[in-house]
């Protein structure tokens, strides 16, 4: 009897679950996630959230009809504005002129951009590492902000991880997972996809270790 074939939703997954742990383990987040650093440290981290966010919904109205992309677009994920609501609470009046992306940021916009403009399927891959880790592990980050810096539960600060339109993420990432699974493109670029999202889960780490630099913790 034949084996059915994986669901493209776990491959991507399983392959990818290397890169993941690397990025999410990494000096900063864990010392984020510890309580261990300023309010500070985690504006700059919103503010770099900021320049990948805007890379990954400016200029997506051109993939609304793709038969590969086109299906991921859904408003209820976008967050850029909800990233501006907390750099305004964060950082005060003028926070956009002040604001400067780190050259792993640069280097992570860019690489988005270029997906948008020319690789649905490479889209794809940034789209699910983004907005899938959001709903999931974005969730413990917002926790950990309102105890350790006391924004208001859901309120200004923490926005970026407060989904308003999805009532239900479980059943919206179960959604999510068949859109994958369904996604239309042939073996060889579902594993071009595969490999895009072990590339941007190598950004986000490249990314936590600049940001690792600029607030070490103190020896002391």
């Amino acid at each position: 009897m034949d084996t059915p074939p994986v669901p493209f939703s776990t491959l991507i997954r399983t392959a990818s679950h290397e890169q993941h742990t690397e990025a999410e383990t990494s000096t900063f987040m864990s010392d984020m996630l510890g309580g261990r650093l300023g309010v500070e440290a985690y504006a700059r981290y919103t503010e770099q959230l900021w320049f990948v966010y805007r890379a990954l919904e400016e200029g997506v109205a051109a993939l609304a009809g793709d038969p590969v992309a086109g299906p991921f677009l859904q408003p209820e994920l976008e967050r850029t504005a909800e990233l501006e609501r907390d750099l305004a609470h964060l950082r005060g009046e003028g926070w956009q002129q002040r604001a400067t992306a780190l050259p792993a940021t640069e280097a992570y916009a860019e690489r988005v951009r270029e997906c948008v403009r020319t690789w649905p399927g490479g889209f794809v891959a940034h789209h699910y590492t983004r907005y899938l880790g959001d709903l999931s592990g974005g969730q413990i980050i917002r926790g950990t902000a309102e105890k350790t810096w006391g924004f208001a539960r859901k309120g200004d600060g923490v926005r970026f991880y407060v989904f308003e339109g999805i009532s239900n993420p479980a059943a919206f990432k179960r959604g999510y997972r068949e859109l994958l699974d369904a996604l239309p493109v042939d073996d060889l670029e579902k594993q071009r996809v595969v490999d895009e999202c072990k590339r941007a889960f190598a950004l986000n780490t490249a990314l936590f270790r600049e940001l690792g630099q600029e607030f070490p913790l103190s020896a002391a």
